[in-house]
């Protein structure tokens, strides 16, 4: 199932990433390891934060899915079922 994550970072804590140049490999590496289908970065209510789209398989995806983000970043994650335009399609289809 495709999920969007959303991952509010901690102002003070990614300042603190920042400084002291571990940020950069902190994000790949969590990258590498959840192979996201696209991921974006931004600022979304003064906030950094970072938008990834994934192939989550099964529920229990979802602690080494959320905590790098929670633990090494302090975030605040979010994750919601999303479709693309082929699987909205698809489940109207099913309305009848």
């Amino acid at each position: 199932m495709r999920v969007l994550l959303r991952a509010t970072l901690d102002t003070e804590k990614s300042n603190e990433l920042i400084r002291s140049g571990k940020m950069p490999e902190m994000m790949k590496a969590t990258l590498d390891h959840l192979k996201p289908e696209a991921a974006y970065f931004g600022t979304l209510d003064g906030r950094r934060t970072a938008l990834l789209v994934l192939d989550m398989q099964d529920s229990s995806q979802l602690p080494p899915i959320g905590e790098p983000f929670l633990l090494e970043m302090n975030a605040d994650v979010d994750v919601c079922p999303i479709m693309n335009a082929d699987d909205l399609a698809k489940g109207l289809s099913q309305l009848g």
